[in-house]
């Protein structure tokens, strides 16, 4: 399992490296297409593609750091530094989202009076799009492996349906001369925008907070463990996440007096971490094994 997961975090690496190139290229066509149309919707798309940039720089460092082996202080290892760097990416968004908000409130209110260039407009923005689609490409094989991955195919994704926001606003420009489509193609780029960050952020906080994974059961996990022979009851439950995609769970375990008689502790808790393993997809698990008569002296707030 720790040869998969380094080898998915190279993966994830040179998809975050070959996404990088993408990006940065297509950012400097943005912004010099931006200065020469006076598209306030391209500049927006061009900001936004600055935080992708940003955000997968990050992305890159977090599955750097998060490659780190365990030590006597970081028992767990760094594999949560993914988590942070999502935290960041999604903060980027939120600002990224209010900045152009504001901007193009203002300019729907008061009107610019520099022509808008929709012809270079279109350009740029088409292969603004190429790009997007190329980098997203790059990115989609990863973006299951962890919250950070995830967080920058959200970035590219959210910046594809700008260029297409801005080639729309472009066309509507050069067919009926209504400028204000720049102003509302920008609003429309963050309307995309807030609702990604929010949900990246949503998802960072139930790691931070260490809740339950979204699609773990807890009670389903506790019925399957009681169906064990040789199990009594299942209390003290705990799941939480290190970083998306790698649950933890610890549980005290009561078990049958014959169990410990017999000399059948290991075979149990193999069988407890099998369970595990093959039905919720948990390769970290510790159980407590108890007899009996030792549950008594529990206390009773354990869930």
């Amino acid at each position: 399992m720790a040869h998969d997961h380094a080898h998915t975090n190279q993966a994830n690496r040179t998809r975050l490296t070959i996404a990088i190139a993408i990006i940065g290229t297509v950012l400097i066509v943005e912004l010099v297409g931006a200065w020469l149309s006076g598209s306030l919707s391209l500049l927006a798309d061009a900001g936004h593609m600055f935080s992708d940039l940003t955000g997968l720089v990050i992305a890159l460092v977090a599955t750097i750091v998060a490659a780190r082996p365990a030590t006597d202080r970081q028992t767990f290892g760094y594999q949560r530094a993914e988590v942070f760097g999502a935290l960041i990416n999604g903060l980027i968004l939120v600002a990224v989202a209010i900045s152009v908000l504001v901007e193009g409130i203002s300019r729907l209110i008061t009107p610019s009076e520099a022509e808008v260039q929709s012809g270079t407009m279109l350009v740029v923005a088409i292969i603004g799009l190429v790009a997007n689609v190329c980098a997203l490409l790059v990115l989609r094989g990863g973006k299951g492996t962890s919250i950070n991955m995830r967080g920058a195919y959200l970035e590219v994704l959210g910046d594809m349906l700008g260029s297409i926001a801005v080639i729309i606003a472009a066309v509507v420009i050069m067919a009926t001369g209504f400028v204000q489509a720049d102003a509302i193609a920008s609003l429309a780029i963050a309307a995309m925008i807030v609702p990604r960050a929010l949900s990246l952020l949503r998802d960072v906080v139930r790691v931070l907070s260490e809740s339950a994974p979204a699609d773990t059961d807890v009670k389903e996990i506790r019925e399957h463990l009681l169906g064990t022979e040789g199990v009594v009851a299942v209390h003290d439950v705990h799941v939480w996440q290190i970083t998306s995609g790698h649950p933890v769970f610890s549980a005290h375990v009561v078990v049958e007096k014959r169990v410990f008689e017999d000399g059948a502790t290991g075979a149990l808790l193999d069988r407890l971490g099998s369970c595990l393993h093959d039905h919720f997809d948990v390769e970290h698990s510790t159980f407590q094994l108890e007899p009996e008569e030792h549950a008594a002296h529990e206390d009773t707030h354990h869930a």
